[in-house]
C-alpha cells in the first residue's frame, strides 16, 4: 500500500512539474506558439502584457491587429491603455523586466510620443534608459510635461548619487592624500618625518642624510590639487554615459581638492560646468543626437586647461569622428606631451561592450592613450589611479 502511494505521489509530482513547465513556455511563445497549456487569472495577465508589446513583432495597429493579420493586443496610441499596461508590467513582473519592457515599448509601439503626456510619465518606472529618453525628448517636452519629466530625472540622478557618490569622494580622497604624501611639493615636505625615514642613509663621512624619500604632510587639502576636464560625446548612441558622466560630473564638482570642467559636444560644444551643483540641470542642458566633432571637442577642453601637470582629461566616447581625425590625433598627443593626463572612456554604462572606432582606438593606444569601457561601479577606482598619475594602462588592462 505504501508503495502505491509512493508512486502515486511520483506521479502527481511530474505531473504538477510538467504543468509549469507547459504554462511557461505558452507565456514564453504567446497565442501562437501552439503550446496547450490552461493559465491562471494572474498568468493571464501577465500573457496579454506580453501580447500587448510583442505579439505580431509589436506592430499592432491599435485595433488589435498586426500587419501580418494575427491577433495582437497592441496598445495602439491611446495613453490611458498605455498607463493601465504600464501598470499591469509593474504588477506582475519585477523591476528588471520592467525596465526591459518598458524599453522596448518605446523603441516598438511608438511609446516615446506618449511619453510627452503628463499622466502617463508619472506612472512609468523611473530608470537610466527612460531618463536617456526624456533627454533626447528635451526640446520636444511640452511646458505641462516639463516638471514631471524633471522629477522622473530627479529619482534616478538621485539613486544614482546614492549609488556612486560616497565610494567616488573616498577614492579621490585617498589618492590625493596617497599623492601629496609620497610626491610632496617642496612647500609641503615634512622635514623631519622625512629625515626619521632616511636614517639608514646617513653618510659619517659628509655627516648629513641623503632624504631617498621624501615624506609630505597629510594635512587636509585646503587648495585645489588636480583639474578634472570631462568630454562628453552626446550622440545618441552615447546616452547611458551622459547620464552617468554628468552625475559623476556633479559630485567631483562638489569636491574642494578638485577643480572640475565639464563639457557635452557633437557638432558644436557647450560649456555645463556652471550647471553643475545640480545634475538635473547637466542633463537638460544636453541634447542627445546629431553629429561628433571630437577634434573640437578637444580643442575648447585644451583651452580649459590651466595646469598641465596637474589636469586629468577625460574624453567619454565612441571614437567616431566626423571632424579632423588626424588633427584630433595631433591635439591628444600634444595634451599628453604638455603633461596632461588623458584617458578615453568608449563608454561610462552597465550595458556592456560598447560599439565604437576601432581604428580611432588602437590610434589613440599606439599614443599611450588608454580606451576602454567601463561600469560606473568601476569608475571610482579609475580616477583613484589616475588622480594619483598610476598606471591607467595598466589598470584597464585587468579589466580584460
Amino acid at each position: 500500500m505504501s508503495e502505491d502511494v509512493s508512486e502515486d505521489v511520483e506521479v502527481r509530482t511530474e505531473r504538477v512539474d510538467e504543468t509549469t513547465r507547459l504554462r511557461r513556455w505558452r507565456l514564453l511563445l504567446g497565442d501562437a506558439g501552439g503550446v496547450d497549456a490552461s493559465l491562471g487569472k494572474d498568468e493571464a495577465a501577465m500573457d496579454g502584457a506580453l501580447a500587448a508589446l510583442y505579439d505580431a513583432d509589436g506592430r499592432g495597429d491599435g485595433n488589435g491587429t498586426g500587419s501580418s493579420g494575427q491577433r495582437s493586443a497592441g496598445l495602439g496610441g491611446s495613453a490611458p491603455r498605455v498607463a493601465k499596461w504600464l501598470g499591469d508590467i509593474r504588477t506582475y513582473f519585477p523591476t528588471s523586466v520592467v525596465e526591459v519592457m518598458q524599453r522596448d515599448a518605446v523603441d516598438r509601439l511608438g511609446l516615446r510620443r506618449l511619453l510627452l503626456e503628463p499622466e502617463l510619465l508619472a506612472s512609468v518606472q523611473p530608470d537610466v534608459s527612460l531618463v536617456s529618453t526624456l533627454i533626447s525628448l528635451n526640446r520636444q517636452l511640452p511646458e505641462q510635461t516639463r516638471a514631471t519629466a524633471r522629477q522622473v530625472v530627479a529619482t534616478v540622478v538621485k539613486e544614482i548619487e546614492r549609488r556612486i557618490a560616497a565610494a567616488t569622494k573616498s577614492a579621490v580622497t585617498g589618492a590625493l592624500r596617497r599623492d601629496r604624501t609620497h610626491r610632496p611639493r617642496p612647500g609641503d615636505i615634512d622635514w623631519d618625518a622625512t629625515i626619521r625615514a632616511n636614517l639608514r642613509h646617513y653618510l659619517p663621512e659628509y655627516r648629513t642624510v641623503v632624504p631617498a624619500r621624501l615624506v609630505g604632510r597629510s594635512r587636509a587639502h585646503q587648495v585645489v590639487a588636480r583639474d578634472v576636464v570631462l568630454a562628453i560625446d552626446q550622440s545618441g548612441s552615447m546616452a547611458e554615459s551622459v547620464v552617468y558622466a554628468s552625475v559623476f560630473g556633479a559630485v567631483l564638482a562638489s569636491m574642494r581638492a578638485l577643480r572640475t570642467s565639464l563639457v557635452v559636444f557633437d557638432t558644436a560644444v557647450v560649456d555645463l560646468t556652471d550647471k553643475l551643483s545640480d545634475p538635473v540641470d547637466v542633463l537638460f542642458g544636453t541634447q542627445l543626437g546629431g553629429g561628433t566633432d571630437i577634434n573640437g571637442a578637444i580643442a575648447y577642453a585644451q583651452s580649459l586647461v590651466r595646469r598641465p601637470a596637474d589636469t586629468l582629461f577625460v574624453l567619454i566616447s565612441d571614437l567616431y569622428e566626423g571632424g579632423v581625425r588626424d588633427e584630433m590625433l595631433r591635439r591628444v598627443a600634444s595634451m599628453q606631451a604638455s603633461g596632461v593626463q588623458v584617458v578615453v572612456l568608449l563608454a561610462l554604462s552597465d550595458s556592456g561592450a560598447p560599439s565604437y572606432d576601432r581604428e580611432n582606438a588602437a590610434a589613440l593606444a599606439a599614443l599611450g592613450v588608454p580606451a576602454f569601457a567601463c561600469t560606473p561601479d568601476r569608475f571610482p577606482e579609475l580616477l583613484a589611479v589616475a588622480l594619483a598619475k598610476g598606471d591607467v594602462a595598466g589598470w584597464a588592462a585587468k579589466l580584460g
